[in-house]
C-alpha cells in the first residue's frame, strides 16, 4: 500500500513530497486521496487541488504547465523577487534591547541572529531559508535546539524545510512531527521549541503555497510563454507552414517536393525549400510578434511581482513608472514598509516569544535604517537641527550622532557644545 501511495504522489507531482508522505503515519489512509484525479473530489467534498494544497502537492495550470518549486524557481521574475526579499531580510541586523529604557543588551542571542545560527548555517543563510521557504512553501520551521533537556537556552536553530514537518493538534497544544530530510528517526517537537513563520491564509497549523496557490496560473503562463519562446528560436525561428497550388502535382514533383522537405529537416528547419509546380507556402500559425508572447511575458512579470509583494522595478522591470518616488531613499522606505515589514513583525513577534517568557525584560527587533538611509546632506541637515543647531530643542549630541554614523564616539566632543541663533552662527560651548 505504501508503495502504491508513493507512485500516486509521484504522479500528482514531487518525487521528494511522495517519498516524504510514504514514510509517515497514515500514509496508508492518504493514498487513495492523491490517487484522485484533479478534477474528482473525496468523499467529504474535498477536490484533488485542496487535498495537494494541504500537503504541498502541485496541479498543472491552465497553460498545461505542472508548477513546481524547481519549476518556479527557473523563472526569472520569481528567482528574483525571492533572492530580493530573502537577501535583503536576511542582511538586516536584529538588536536586542531592554525593554524598559530601550539601552542596547549584551545577549548571547545576538550571535545566534546575526553570526552563526549553528555550525551548519550562518546566520544569513539561515535566514533567507527561512524567508524563501515561505514565499515558497508557505510556511518557515527551524528547531531551537537547547543545550540541555532541563535548560531553557538556545544554542543553536536548526531549519527544516516545510515539507519534512508536519504540525498537528492535541487538545490544546500544537505539536510538529519532523521528518528529517537525511532519513533519520522522525520526532515529534513541542511548539515551545519550533519556530513557525506563516503566511497568508494560515489556518493555525499551515499556510498555502503563494507559488502552487496564488501563483499557479501566473507562473504556469510564464512557463510556458518561455517555453515557447525558447523552442521557436531553437527551430531558427521559423513558423509552421502549408503547401498550397492550384493545380495538381505529378509524382515526380511530389518526389522532388519530399526530397527537399526531408533535406531541411535534416538541417535542422534551416536552408531553402525549393518550390515547383505553382507551390506556394501558406502560414498555418501564428508567430511570436503576432501572438505577442513578448507582452504576455511582460505581463507575468507584474502578476507574479504582485504575488510576491514586490515592486516590478526593483527586479529590472522599469518600463513603468513607480508611484514610490524617484529617489534611492523613497524607494528604500517603500519597500520596507510596504514589502518587508509584513515579514518582518511576524518574525520579531515569533522570536520574542520563544525566546523569552511573557513580560520579559527584553525584546529583538529589526535594524531597517541601513534601508531607509537618506543622501548624505538631508542626513547632515536632519542631524543639525537634531544637535539644536538650527534654533530646535537638542534631543541628540555629537556622539550620539557618530554611532549613527557607525563611529567611534569622541570624547573630547561635548554633550551639547552649542546653540545656533538660527542664522547658521553657533554661539561658544561654556568651558
Amino acid at each position: 500500500m505504501t508503495q502504491t501511495f508513493n507512485m500516486a504522489a509521484q504522479q500528482h507531482g514531487s518525487r521528494v513530497l511522495g517519498d516524504w508522505i510514504a514514510g509517515r503515519e497514515g500514509a496508508a489512509e492518504r493514498a487513495g486521496l492523491l490517487a484522485l484525479g484533479e478534477n474528482e473530489v473525496t468523499s467529504s467534498g474535498t477536490s484533488f487541488q485542496e487535498v495537494a494544497n494541504l500537503f504541498g502537492a502541485t496541479s498543472r495550470s491552465a497553460a498545461g504547465v505542472r508548477v513546481t518549486r524547481e519549476a518556479a524557481m527557473r523563472v526569472s521574475v520569481v528567482y528574483a523577487a525571492v533572492s530580493l526579499v530573502a537577501g535583503a531580510i536576511a542582511s538586516l541586523p536584529i538588536s536586542i534591547y531592554e525593554r524598559e529604557s530601550r539601552k542596547k543588551a549584551d545577549h548571547d542571542y545576538w550571535w545566534l541572529l546575526n553570526e552563526r545560527a549553528s555550525d551548519q548555517w550562518s546566520a544569513f543563510t539561515f535566514w533567507e531559508y527561512m524567508v524563501s521557504s515561505k514565499l515558497f512553501e508557505g510556511d518557515g520551521f527551524a528547531e531551537l535546539v537547547r543545550s540541555s533537556v532541563r535548560s531553557s537556552k538556545v544554542i543553536a536553530l536548526k531549519p527544516h524545510h516545510p515539507l519534512s514537518v508536519d504540525p498537528f493538534k492535541k487538545g490544546d497544544r500544537v505539536l510538529y512531527r519532523i521528518n528529517p530530510a537525511d532519513g533519520g528517526p522522525a520526532y515529534t517537537l513541542d511548539s515551545s521549541d519550533v519556530l513557525h513563520f506563516p503566511s497568508l491564509g494560515f489556518d493555525g497549523l499551515r499556510s498555502p503555497s503563494p507559488i502552487t496557490f496564488a501563483g499557479r496560473e501566473a507562473i504556469g503562463a510564464a512557463i510556458a510563454a518561455q517555453d515557447h519562446s525558447s523552442r521557436f528560436f531553437a527551430s531558427g525561428a521559423n513558423i509552421d507552414y502549408a503547401l498550397k497550388t492550384s493545380g495538381r502535382l505529378s509524382d515526380r514533383q511530389l518526389q522532388e517536393l519530399k526530397a527537399s522537405l526531408l533535406a531541411r529537416a535534416q538541417n535542422g528547419g534551416r536552408g531553402p525549400l525549393i518550390l515547383s509546380g505553382g507551390l506556394e507556402p501558406a502560414q498555418l500559425s501564428i508567430n511570436s510578434k503576432d501572438a505577442e508572447i513578448l507582452a504576455t511575458r511582460l505581463f507575468n512579470v507584474e502578476e507574479i511581482s504582485r504575488i510576491l509583494g514586490v515592486p516590478p522595478h526593483m527586479i529590472g522591470h522599469t518600463d513603468k513608472t513607480t508611484s514610490w518616488g524617484s529617489g534611492i531613499e523613497s524607494q528604500g522606505i517603500g519597500f520596507v514598509r510596504y514589502t518587508l515589514q509584513r515579514h518582518l513583525s511576524p518574525i520579531s513577534q515569533e522570536l520574542n516569544y520563544k525566546f523569552w517568557p511573557v513580560r520579559s525584560q527584553l525584546f529583538l527587533e529589526h535594524l531597517v535604517e541601513a534601508l531607509e538611509r537618506a543622501d548624505l546632506k538631508s542626513r547632515y541637515e536632519a542631524y543639525r537641527i537634531a544637535m539644536g543647531r538650527a534654533g530646535e530643542m537638542p534631543f541628540m549630541d555629537a556622539n550620539e550622532v557618530r554611532r549613527k554614523e557607525n563611529m567611534p564616539a569622541n570624547d573630547n566632543l561635548q554633550r551639547n557644545p552649542g546653540k545656533d541663533d538660527g542664522k547658521g552662527n553657533d554661539e561658544k560651548p561654556t568651558q
